[in-house]
């Protein structure tokens, strides 16, 4: 209730990419389109879904220097992305700490929160590594072409930034320390041992072997995902191209951080309707769009099932959840305490 605000700018967005969309088509049409669509296909593309979900629970895994075990890991990620499609802000991330921090021994909030930004930055530059791919082998609309050259760049930097504060921990605490002597607001608050758990959830960027594992995993997660994505061509079209199915999977990727109502319903299909149009996929519109909806609502359906079950194996319901994140206390550890 208290961002109500975004809410409402999210329904609007999204209210605005359905109408763009609707008005494009015959809905007699796209329920022929949808009717006539090869389903058999949606059995692979679900499993390599799943797949590339498992891949990602590995890197976190490896994130936190084996904190969690595989299994405990893959439950605690499918809730949060079950989270995320139902609640706005990426919420579904303090919902993953708050499950970690659950665990025994207990993931500190800082730690966990740290481990995601690294996924962050990493899926941002695995995503802009996509559309470049792509970029080589087809054409690109100047909009998205514009958006890699600024975002690129911008992304590599905070990866090696944090890979710099994470080699010079001590540096990184003492500038801290003083920083915060300077500001009256930041002596209030154990600044210094909040950034020490958050420098912890680096770490693994300081060894080479970890750091490998975490690259190797993520270039992983992402070829499953492209994989489905081009499986998925085959529903509605007898060619499946890999340029289209880079650029549709990034262009939905970046969507999923604008404003939009759950799920991103409307944005998500929008822009990859907008991709298979510039790539000469986008006639009949019908068969575009239907093959959107699929898309999407085939990776909502495996978040959903599987975030159920994520939240029947944690044993927990989502009252418990929310007002467990409502009543999240962070507390440094004691002096001396290695986390």
């Amino acid at each position: 209730m208290k961002h109500w605000r975004i809410g409402l700018l999210g329904a609007l967005v999204s209210v605005a990419a359905v109408y763009f969309v609707a008005r494009q088509m015959d809905v007699r049409l796209l329920g022929d389109a949808l009717r006539h669509a090869r389903y058999v296909y949606l059995v692979p593309a679900t499993a390599l879904i799943v797949v590339g979900l498992a891949a990602r629970a590995v890197r976190w895994r490896v994130l936190l220097s084996g904190g969690l075990p595989l299994s405990r890991a893959f439950s605690i990620l499918n809730v949060a992305y079950l989270v995320n499609g139902i609640l706005p802000l990426r919420i579904g991330e303090v919902a993953r700490a708050f499950l970690a921090a659950r665990a025994t021994p207990p993931v500190p909030f800082f730690k966990s929160t740290s481990t995601i930004i690294v996924e962050r930055m990493l899926d941002l530059l695995a995503v802009l590594i996509i559309t470049a791919a792509a970029l080589t082998a087809g054409p690109l609309p100047d909009e998205l072409r514009a958006a890699a050259a600024l975002f690129a760049p911008l992304a590599l930097g905070g990866f090696l930034a944090l890979v710099l504060m994470a080699s010079q921990r001590a540096r990184a605490l003492k500038l801290v320390e003083v920083v915060a002597a300077r500001i009256p607001l930041l002596g209030r608050f154990d600044v210094t041992a909040f950034v020490g758990h958050f420098l912890d959830g680096l770490r693994p960027l300081t060894q080479p072997a970890a750091l490998a594992n975490t690259l190797l995993w993520t270039v992983i997660s992402w070829a499953f995902s492209l994989a489905s994505g081009w499986v998925l061509m085959f529903a509605f079209y007898d060619q499946a191209d890999w340029v289209v199915t880079c650029l549709f999977t990034a262009a939905a990727s970046f969507v999923v951080a604008v404003p939009a109502v759950p799920g991103n319903l409307g944005t998500y299909e929008l822009s990859i309707l907008l991709v298979l149009q510039a790539m000469g996929y986008g006639e009949p519109v019908e068969a575009a769009t239907a093959f959107a909806l699929l898309v999407h609502g085939l990776n909502l359906m495996v978040v959903a099932v599987l975030g159920v079950i994520g939240f029947m194996r944690e044993g927990i319901s989502w009252e418990q959840l929310s007002q467990g994140m409502r009543r999240m206390e962070i507390a440094p550890p004691p002096p001396g305490h290695s986390v």
